[in-house]
């Protein structure tokens, strides 16, 4: 009996020292959350497929294409692939990022190519 009120306040006890914090927003939500969708499609180009459910929109995107040079020196080929959530307004809510690649200045091209003003 001892040995199961041992094991389950110490399950409590680990239980309740995982405490989640909320995941900062990335720089491509920074920059983009709230915005119209519309200037974001007509920057970067059209989505290729869309979801809607609930009033929310889930359009599936592509595009950046391009030919860089990394810090190495070596010219690749990128790209950048994302889910973009809107809401009825059209404004995106979320944008979460599917595909990426190293870009010429970090590790991130779809941070580059999204944020760059």
């Amino acid at each position: 009996m001892n040995y199961r009120l041992i094991a389950l306040a110490t399950l409590a006890g680990v239980l309740t020292g995982c405490a989640t914090t909320p995941t900062p927003p990335s720089p491509i939500e920074t920059r983009w959350k709230g915005q119209s969708a519309g200037a974001f499609f007509a920057r970067f180009a059209p989505p290729y497929s869309d979801t809607t459910e609930g009033g929310e929109t889930t359009y599936s995107w592509r595009g950046g294409f391009q030919r860089i040079k990394t810090k190495e020196g070596q010219s690749i080929s990128v790209s950048c692939s994302a889910q973009i959530v809107t809401d009825k307004d059209y404004r995106i809510r979320a944008i979460r990022v599917l595909a990426d690649r190293p870009g010429a200045n970090g590790p991130s091209y779809c941070t580059e190519l999204l944020t760059a003003q």
